[in-house]
Protein backbone atom coordinates (compact mmCIF):
# COMPACT_ATOMS: atom_id res chain seq x y z
CA UNK A 1 0.00 0.00 0.00
CA UNK A 2 1.41 3.36 -1.04
CA UNK A 3 1.03 6.26 1.37
CA UNK A 4 0.28 9.67 0.00
CA UNK A 5 2.84 12.31 0.93
CA UNK A 6 2.00 14.37 4.00
CA UNK A 7 1.08 17.99 3.60
CA UNK A 8 3.18 20.64 5.35
CA UNK A 9 0.26 21.14 7.76
CA UNK A 10 0.23 17.44 8.67
CA UNK A 11 3.98 17.51 9.28
CA UNK A 12 3.65 20.60 11.48
CA UNK A 13 0.83 18.97 13.46
CA UNK A 14 3.06 15.92 14.00
CA UNK A 15 5.86 18.15 15.26
CA UNK A 16 3.46 19.94 17.65
CA UNK A 17 2.26 16.55 18.91
CA UNK A 18 5.84 15.41 19.48
CA UNK A 19 6.68 18.58 21.43
CA UNK A 20 3.56 18.12 23.55
CA UNK A 21 4.53 14.54 24.37
CA UNK A 22 8.08 15.56 25.32
CA UNK A 23 6.73 18.30 27.60
CA UNK A 24 4.21 15.94 29.21
CA UNK A 25 6.84 13.23 29.68
CA UNK A 26 9.00 15.65 31.67
CA UNK A 27 11.69 13.80 33.64
CA UNK A 28 10.22 10.36 32.98
CA UNK A 29 12.37 8.20 30.76
CA UNK A 30 11.30 7.43 27.23
CA UNK A 31 11.59 3.72 28.04
CA UNK A 32 9.27 4.02 31.04
CA UNK A 33 6.59 5.99 29.17
CA UNK A 34 6.79 3.72 26.13
CA UNK A 35 6.41 0.61 28.31
CA UNK A 36 3.45 2.17 30.10
CA UNK A 37 1.82 2.88 26.71
CA UNK A 38 2.66 -0.56 25.34
CA UNK A 39 4.84 0.73 22.50
CA UNK A 40 8.54 0.52 21.80
CA UNK A 41 10.88 3.32 22.88
CA UNK A 42 11.87 3.67 19.20
CA UNK A 43 8.23 4.30 18.24
CA UNK A 44 7.93 6.95 20.95
CA UNK A 45 11.21 8.52 19.81
CA UNK A 46 9.93 8.72 16.22
CA UNK A 47 6.66 10.30 17.33
CA UNK A 48 8.39 12.81 19.62
CA UNK A 49 10.80 13.89 16.89
CA UNK A 50 8.12 14.18 14.22
CA UNK A 51 9.52 11.29 12.15
CA UNK A 52 6.19 9.47 12.66
CA UNK A 53 3.80 12.44 12.38
CA UNK A 54 0.59 10.43 12.02
CA UNK A 55 0.55 7.71 14.70
CA UNK A 56 -2.38 5.32 14.90
CA UNK A 57 -5.37 6.30 17.04
CA UNK A 58 -4.78 3.56 19.60
CA UNK A 59 -1.12 4.58 19.93
CA UNK A 60 -2.20 8.16 20.63
CA UNK A 61 -4.81 6.95 23.13
CA UNK A 62 -2.25 4.75 24.92
CA UNK A 63 0.23 7.63 25.13
CA UNK A 64 -2.46 9.97 26.43
CA UNK A 65 -3.32 7.48 29.15
CA UNK A 66 0.36 6.90 30.03
CA UNK A 67 0.96 10.66 30.28
CA UNK A 68 -2.33 11.43 32.06
CA UNK A 69 -3.59 13.62 29.23
CA UNK A 70 -7.10 13.72 27.82
CA UNK A 71 -7.71 13.15 24.14
CA UNK A 72 -9.53 16.51 24.05
CA UNK A 73 -6.45 18.25 25.44
CA UNK A 74 -4.24 16.58 22.83
CA UNK A 75 -6.58 17.59 20.02
CA UNK A 76 -6.85 21.18 21.26
CA UNK A 77 -3.13 21.64 21.77
CA UNK A 78 -2.14 20.03 18.46
CA UNK A 79 -4.67 21.85 16.30
CA UNK A 80 -3.23 24.51 14.03
CA UNK A 81 -3.59 28.11 15.05
CA UNK A 82 -6.75 29.64 13.68
CA UNK A 83 -6.08 31.72 10.58
CA UNK A 84 -6.66 35.44 11.01
CA UNK A 85 -10.16 36.54 10.21
CA UNK A 86 -10.64 38.33 6.94
CA UNK A 87 -11.87 41.90 7.26
CA UNK A 88 -15.62 42.22 6.77
CA UNK A 89 -16.73 42.94 3.26
CA UNK A 90 -18.11 46.44 2.94
CA UNK A 91 -20.38 47.04 -0.02
CA UNK A 92 -19.23 49.87 -2.27
CA UNK A 93 -20.84 53.19 -1.56
CA UNK A 94 -23.79 54.07 -3.76
CA UNK A 95 -23.17 56.96 -6.14
CA UNK A 96 -24.50 60.23 -4.86
CA UNK A 97 -27.16 61.84 -7.10
CA UNK A 98 -26.40 65.43 -8.06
Amino acid sequence: MVRTPLTPEERERGERFGRLLREARGDRSMTRVAASAGISPETLRKIETGRAPTPAFFTVAALARALDLSMDELADRCAPAAPPLAPPLVPPAAPVAA
